[in-house]
């Protein structure tokens, strides 16, 4: 029996575009052409950039300057089966019989006939509906297939064509979402495990967001099913799902090759990385510099420049035939693939087996101070993670072992001088851990801290009240940590206590007040306290806008001085002039400062 590779459509969440990262110019069209860094082939994303609501696809086509894509009729251009199976040392079938899935939203109506084209060429064995090879279904595991969509259907043509390059010997299903609502990408998700699925493949990512550890939960925590996600094409900053912990990251690279031999990679310009914002970090990941999840975890090729091959005959901007795609939408089947020719059933096994990778060791993908990040280097880094397949040893079956997660909501909470107040801990269980984990606290006096229950036997949430009693005003940090046996986990909050007898007043300000802004791009802003009349109080921030397409994000909420103001652009309409308010609030106290930002 054949391996079943499951293909579930992709939920793609639009990323923000940063200034350089990619090669992009930050003021272009982001469905536009581009180059990497001004060198190399055009290229331009598949999906263009949807609504604010909705969220687009990874794959990254090749194109002439004016962006129409290189295609011919008969023969490819790109790397095929034999130099990606030989430039990672990969076995030509998988034992047993693994279910590989990819999910993608919408219909790619010509994918089985697509598929054998590709595989005639190549001379692949046929996977076909008929052999039991290749199986379509929609979020619903019915064959009442949604509206095609020509870019989607290159992403799925990408997904479907890769998966059974690396691992011809697999089955394939493909599970098409009603539409790319990350909802509906993410009920296909659970379709593709429901149906079978050993391993899962979302060649999407977007903003992260406050709530995704709950979308975790409910779309991605899958134990012994190894999920991946494509860590982004926007160059350095984090994204959504990729940013997952129950998700293995795939970052991207520029792979050389003579002939089938691996000759050389360098991390590509871009493939996303970074250190998530809301993710608790992981057992498996030591690395310092972040305290939380820090992506990509592996990577595969991903650069325009150093392409595949893929087969489409759904016409994509006139043209239809042999394109050429890369982006790490090409990375995420491919690793999917490889944890299918290996049996691997848990996602965090290459942490185990560093030595039975590519270590890619030069290369950035934006500007991060030089840190691991964004710069390829000497062991685990943000833009390659541990490195690029060498076989499939890294890979392979483990036993995952039991570990936890803490998370502590709200982050920051504010008191007035001898008030008291509560945080939610909440503790949850990962690979049958089952507890029980003690908490405690460091940063404040242990006679101000109490946790109730405490220990938590599996996972739940306890709740920890805080008194302010004997603090002077001002902002206090402070750490909770989880402890079972001999692991250890540790998240950071703080206390913001105000004065009972508040005196004088603030100012706020944003610098600059206006501001030019592509319609998708990611810019920041300061936003500055100035205290009169002897004002010494802390200032808590928020932030709201007239417009879907804006999100905003503060390096500290909470702040006597200044806070950096990180302002998300998905898809705003041109020629257009967008507000964005911040809000000062300390105690009785509240002033408002607006930014003009203009497209």
């Amino acid at each position: 029996m054949r391996r079943l590779v499951v293909l579930a459509a992709s939920v793609v969440f639009v990323a923000a575009v940063v200034a350089g990262s990619g090669g992009a110019d930050p003021g272009q069209n982001p469905n536009g052409p581009r180059r990497d860094n001004g060198h190399g082939h055009w290229f331009k994303r598949a999906c263009a950039v949807p609504p604010a609501t909705k969220v687009a696809c990874d794959a990254q086509v090749v194109t002439d300057s004016a962006g129409k894509p290189l295609v011919t009729n008969t023969t490819p251009h790109g790397y095929g089966p034999a130099q990606l199976t030989g430039a990672y040392s990969l076995p030509g079938a998988a034992s047993g019989t693994p279910t590989i899935g990819i999910v993608d939203a919408y219909d790619d109506p010509n994918i089985e006939a697509d598929l054998a084209v590709y595989n005639s060429n190549y001379g692949l064995t046929s996977s076909t509906t008929a052999n039991g090879c290749f199986r379509k279904v929609n979020q619903s595991g019915g064959t009442s297939y949604p509206a095609a969509d020509a870019g989607w259907s290159l992403e799925i043509a990408l997904d479907v064509e890769t998966a059974h390059a690396v691992c011809p010997t697999c089955r394939i299903l493909l599970v098409e979402a009603t539409n790319n609502s990350f909802t509906n990408l993410g009920t296909a998700v659970n379709r593709a495990v429901s149906m079978g699925a050993n391993v899962v493949s979302n060649s999407y990512g977007g903003p992260e967001f406050s709530t995704e550890t709950s979308a975790d939960s409910q779309y991605f925590n899958h134990p012994g099913v190894v999920i991946t996600a494509s860590s982004g094409d926007n160059g350095y900053g984090v994204e959504y799902p990729a940013a997952s912990r129950y998700v293995t990251a795939v970052g991207g690279t520029s792979l050389t090759v003579n002939g089938t031999q691996w000759v050389s990679e360098t991390a590509w310009s871009g493939a996303g990385s970074g250190c998530s914002a809301y993710q608790t970090k992981p057992s498996w990941q030591t690395a310092t510099g972040c305290a939380r999840r820090a992506g990509a975890d592996v990577s595969a090729d991903a650069d325009p420049n150093t392409r595949t091959s893929v087969y489409d005959s759904v016409t994509y901007s006139g043209q239809s035939g042999w394109f050429q795609v890369g982006g790490t939408s090409l990375a995420s089947p491919l690793i999917a693939s490889v944890y299918a020719l290996s049996g691997g059933t848990v996602g965090s096994t290459p942490y185990s087996h560093p030595s039975s990778l590519h270590d890619v060791t030069s290369g950035t993908n934006g500007s991060c101070g030089g840190s691991y990040l964004c710069s390829a280097m000497t062991g685990f880094d943000g833009p390659t993670g541990l490195g690029t397949p060498n076989g499939v040893a890294a890979f392979a079956a483990g036993t995952p072992s039991p570990d936890f997660t803490v998370g502590v909501s709200p982050s920051s909470q504010t008191v007035t001088q001898g008030g008291g107040t509560s945080y939610a801990v909440s503790i949850g269980a990962l690979n049958g851990f089952t507890g029980p984990v003690t908490l405690s606290e460091t940063g404040l006096s242990a006679s101000l801290v109490s946790f109730t229950p405490n220990p938590i036997s599996t996972s739940g949430t306890a709740t920890m009240n805080v008194s302010s009693t004997g603090l002077a005003p001002g902002t206090y940090s402070f750490t909770v940590t989880g402890t079972s046996g001999s692991t250890t986990h540790s998240v950071p909050a703080q206390l913001v206590v105000q004065s009972s007898t508040q005196t004088g007043d603030f100012a706020i300000s944003v610098s600059p007040s206006s501001a030019g802004i592509a319609r998708t791009s990611t810019t920041t802003y300061t936003v500055a306290i100035t205290p009169s009349g002897g004002f010494t109080g802390a200032v808590g921030l928020s932030a709201a806008d007239n417009s879907p397409g804006l999100t905003e994000s503060f390096s500290v909420k909470t702040t006597s001085s200044t806070s950096t103001l990180t302002v998300q652009a998905n898809g705003l309409k041109a020629h257009h002039t967008y507000a964005v308010t911040v809000t000062g609030t300390s105690g009785s106290l509240s002033h408002s400062a607006t930014l003009r930002l203009s497209t």
